[in-house]
């Protein structure tokens, strides 16, 4: 006969401690049952919390609860019950044991007929700078703090992605390398760039579209990778106002996933030329920044605009980071 278990819980979101439960109970039973409940107006969505438990654990039985229920047993006296009823119907089978780090396990275990299993350093509140430390408000308030802690499919859905914008020669990728240093995280480097110098400047429809989709799938593909916040020099908007710079027509390839904050530097520095950029002349200048700012507004992007001295840039756009 299979031992079973069952754990449940918000996961509001997945960290290190949750994980630590579930995979010591995991190795207890044949077979895991992981309750994820959430409430209509919580701050992350069930939904997406249950697809995170489903990757993190693909062996176990991840199912869902949704309602507006009490949390506490102080808040009504049909606490247990109602939350009795709600294992019951997630779990139908005989629950051999329960699982959890708080002493809330052993009522319910007595309820359900199984036998309390009090896993993890929380319950005896040890480890507090580490797992038994960790709690979902406390990630909530500071995600980048504890960043290490949290699921490699957590932290993909976690990253704010910050994107350099505007038009030539406004120190997007200086700005880009010293913010990528100060929070010690990667950054997408303009596609762009590299496709002119391999390809050349003479750029038709297909190249734009192509250099588009390419920067795009660079920045997905850094994810992975990245601290709480992944910078990006430039992405598709851009891409966007070249082509209305250069061609005069809108970009007819698909349109992609915002970033979380643009921030818009003006052409307030020398131009210099690099050996790929354009359009020196100041009217020039004048207009391709107006197509960039155009972008911008036209997709309603979150944006802030440096447009400090260079040496004061970084202070101001980690302070337009630190606001998102």
């Amino acid at each position: 006969m299979k031992r079973r278990g069952f754990i449940l819980g918000k996961f509001m979101p997945p960290h290190a401690g949750h994980v630590a439960l579930c995979r010591a109970a995991a190795a207890m039973v044949e077979e895991l049952t992981i309750l994820v409940c959430s409430m209509p107006h919580d701050d992350m969505p069930g939904e997406q919390r249950t697809q995170w438990m489903r990757e993190i654990f693909p062996d176990c039985r991840i199912v869902s609860f949704c309602g507006d229920v009490p949390q506490h047993p102080s808040e009504s006296d049909e606490f247990w019950p109602i939350w009795t009823g709600i294992t019951h119907d997630a779990h139908p089978e005989p629950i051999n044991f329960v699982f959890a780090g708080e002493d809330y396990g052993m009522e319910l275990a007595r309820r359900v007929g199984g036998t309390f299993i009090p896993l993890g350093a929380r319950i005896l509140g040890a480890d507090g700078r580490g797992l038994g430390g960790l709690s979902g408000t406390i990630i909530r308030d500071n995600p980048a703090k504890y960043w290490k802690y949290l699921p490699a499919p957590v932290r993909r859905d976690q990253v704010k992605t910050i994107v350099l914008h505007g038009s030539e020669s406004v120190g997007k990728s200086t700005l880009a390398k010293q913010l990528a240093e100060h929070w010690d995280t990667p950054w997408v480097p303009e596609y762009g760039r590299s496709h002119c110098e391999m390809h050349g400047n003479d750029l038709t429809p297909a190249d734009l579209e192509t250099i588009a989709a390419a920067h795009q799938a660079m920045i997905e593909a850094a994810r992975e990778w990245s601290g709480p916040v992944l910078i990006s020099d430039t992405d598709w908007l851009m891409t966007r106002a070249w082509s209305m710079m250069l061609l005069g027509r809108e970009l007819s390839g698909p349109a992609y996933e915002l970033a979380d904050l643009y921030l818009y530097l003006p052409p307030n520095l020398p131009w210099v030329d690099d050996g790929t950029r354009m359009f020196a002349q100041e009217t020039q200048r004048v207009r391709f920044d107006a197509l960039c700012r155009d972008e911008l507004a036209a997709h309603h992007a979150k944006v802030a605009v440096i447009d400090a001295p260079p040496g004061d840039r970084l202070e101001q756009a980690l302070a337009a980071i630190a606001a998102l």
